[in-house]
């Protein structure tokens, strides 16, 4: 089996990198930046015809599997590649498979879209182009969806639980940790949160997402 992960780790990438990482998969890397010609020639096309990344190429000994949109791949990486032991990321009860995929869901409809804005607002764009009415409103519509991840994990928090689907790291905590850190520039939606803010240091700190960072330095 040869697996191939398309997409620079400064992009939407990092997730099915930091997947992979955790699981301890081999893996080759493609670092094509999401604004590089190279998602646009007739190769990359048949690979996503959307033009984007992430995508990946499984060459599987049943065939070839060809995934895209982030959330996918990692879902795909932590159920082919994963063991549901109850002990890495792979969701081991039905429970905590549907905890993996409603949090992916519900991460990209209700916080993806604003943490971007955040961190653009705050980080990526040069101080001349930044809109302080734009973050103020991405900042706004990020309370509630804040808040419900708040109290969730106090809800985790009366069970003996410092994760979102379990007592460990799971692909559900990956999945979301790696939406809401875009948001962390907004340090007062953190600051009045603080199990939110401690489980996404958590998560952050975890060696897999330190050696994603890593390549992102690299520019790779």
């Amino acid at each position: 089996m040869s697996l191939t992960i398309y997409g620079t780790s400064a992009s939407r990438a990092s997730r099915p990198l930091w997947a992979a990482h955790e699981l301890g998969v081999t893996y080759q890397h493609e670092p094509i930046h999401y604004k590089d010609a190279g998602v646009k020639t007739p190769d990359f096309l048949a690979l996503n015809p959307n033009g984007r990344i992430p995508a990946l190429r499984d060459a599987r000994p049943d065939g070839e599997v060809i995934v895209w949109e982030s959330m996918a791949c990692v879902l795909y990486l932590a159920r082919l590649y994963g063991q549901p032991d109850g002990q890495g990321i792979t969701p081991s009860t039905p429970a905590e498979e549907a905890d993996a995929l409603r949090w992916a869901f519900w991460v990209v409809t209700a916080v993806e879209k604003e943490a971007l804005s955040v961190l653009f607002q705050r980080m990526v764009l040069p101080a001349e182009q930044r809109n302080a009415e734009v973050l103020a409103v991405a900042v706004q519509r990020l309370q509630a969806p804040m808040s419900i991840l708040e109290q969730h994990l106090q809800q985790q928090q009366t069970k003996g639980c410092a994760y979102v689907a379990a007592t460990r790291f799971t692909v559900a905590d990956l999945i979301l940790a790696s939406v809401v850190a875009w948001a962390k520039p907004a340090t007062a939606l953190f600051e009045q949160r603080p199990l939110l803010a401690a489980w996404l240091e958590n998560c952050l700190a975890r060696p897999a997402q330190q050696t994603v960072r890593a390549l992102a330095r690299q520019g790779r």
